[in-house]
């Protein structure tokens, strides 16, 4: 049995979300000097993978890709190749942040509003007093503005960048920067800087056991049911999809 299932053609590596803990440590602890980027993947990347050859090419050159999401998980389990579980970039960020509380670990942050990353920031300070975060700056930057935080993000060498910019902005954004970041590893993580600063509510727990997470998020932000059409067409598109057995 392989150690990966393929979606779409992209081959997605049965990994626990402790697993992928313990190898980001390990990125951390080898201090190598090319960026280490992760893909939190999600239908929607997954999709957009299939007509953007650009973004297709991101994604194989990534240093590790998670199962963002239960569809893509869903789908591993009904083609009869499953991955084990989710590893999403919200709980993923948590972790690292929890982790990196135990072995010191420097972060700079990337993406949603001003207020937003201000009171991310504080509430990591607050609740990670071991974690150091050199940096941050909101997501809505030109590029004069851009060339500055490259060139911070640069200076600082933070262990961990995190950049929510929504995906696949963050995605594109990290390739396009990737040899100018000094960070060691760099993760998109979509809106979870809004979840950590309390902008937005998570879903409790018990609709995250029951992979409903989704649900939770429509009955709050109805203005999602446009972007969450794209579950079902994934759904039928992936199920159906002939995967390439080399």
């Amino acid at each position: 049995m392989e150690n990966y299932s393929k979606i779409m053609g992209i081959p997605v590596p049965k990994i626990t979300m402790d697993y992928s803990v313990e190898l980001l440590n390990n990125v951390i602890q080898q201090n190598k000097p090319e960026l280490f980027h992760v893909v939190t993947l999600n239908p929607e990347i997954t999709m957009s993978c299939q007509h953007d050859k650009q973004l297709r090419s991101i994604i194989d050159e990534a240093g590790l890709l998670t199962a963002d999401g239960i569809g893509i998980v869903m789908v591993s389990r009904l083609k009869g190749n499953p991955l084990p579980e989710r590893v999403t970039g919200c709980d993923l960020l948590i972790k690292l942040l929890e982790t990196g509380n135990q072995n010191h670990w420097s972060f700079y942050l990337l993406g949603a509003d001003e207020a937003t990353s201000k009171k991310t920031s504080e509430v990591i300070n607050r609740t990670y007093q071991n974690v150091s975060i050199l940096g941050r700056h909101h997501g809505f930057f030109n590029e004069l503005e851009e060339a500055k935080i490259v060139e911070d993000i640069s200076s600082l060498r933070p262990d961990i960048l995190v950049v929510a910019l929504g995906a696949p902005y963050a995605e594109r954004w990290i390739h396009k920067n990737k040899n100018k970041l000094n960070a060691k590893i760099a993760i998109g993580v979509g809106g979870s800087l809004d979840i950590i600063a309390g902008k937005v509510k998570r879903a409790p727990a018990i609709y995250r056991k029951l992979n409903i997470e989704w649900l939770f998020r429509l009955m709050n932000q109805p203005s999602r049911w446009r972007r969450q059409l794209i579950l079902p067409r994934f759904a039928v598109r992936a199920l159906l999809f002939k995967e390439n057995k080399t």
